[in-house]
């Protein structure tokens, strides 16, 4: 997932989002390992970042379980299960102010992750995020 999280990061960078912040969340919480967080400066670059995140990790093979927000785009969110990316508009990131909330995760150096290497993997077949949740024969 490290990978996804540089990958998402190298994304959000290309589309200019300011105050990148990467938390590892890990140790907190068991719902996911990282949050990403980003400001956009109006809707359109908003959704703008949003769209690039999806189609590079995409390429990935991953698929987000849930996307949130993506409409009004103040505060866009989107769960790929060990990483929750987090786009606000300025305003919204104020308001709501997760790094307070979640500042018992260690803060990671994003400009260090952007400049690390992604290993190189074959892309894999698109798949949801969900379908690695195992379903019960009926």
């Amino acid at each position: 997932m490290r990978d996804a999280l540089k990958i998402a990061l190298k994304a959000i960078d290309d589309k200019k989002a300011s105050d990148l912040v990467v938390l590892d969340i890990s140790g907190i919480a068991s719902f996911a390992n990282y949050f990403l967080l980003c400001s956009g400066d109006s809707s359109r670059q908003i959704q703008a970042i949003a769209d690039e995140v999806e189609e590079k990790l995409r390429a990935l093979g991953l698929r987000p379980t849930h996307i949130e927000g993506y409409r009004n785009a103040e505060w866009v969110l989107m769960d790929y299960i060990d990483l929750v990316v987090h786009i606000f508009s300025k305003k919204a990131r104020v308001y709501y102010d997760l790094e307070r909330l979640w500042r018992d995760g260690k803060r990671l150096d994003a400009q260090k992750l952007l400049t690390e290497k992604v290993a190189k993997t074959a892309p894999k077949k698109v798949r949801s995020a969900q379908s690695a949740v195992r379903r019960k024969p009926e």
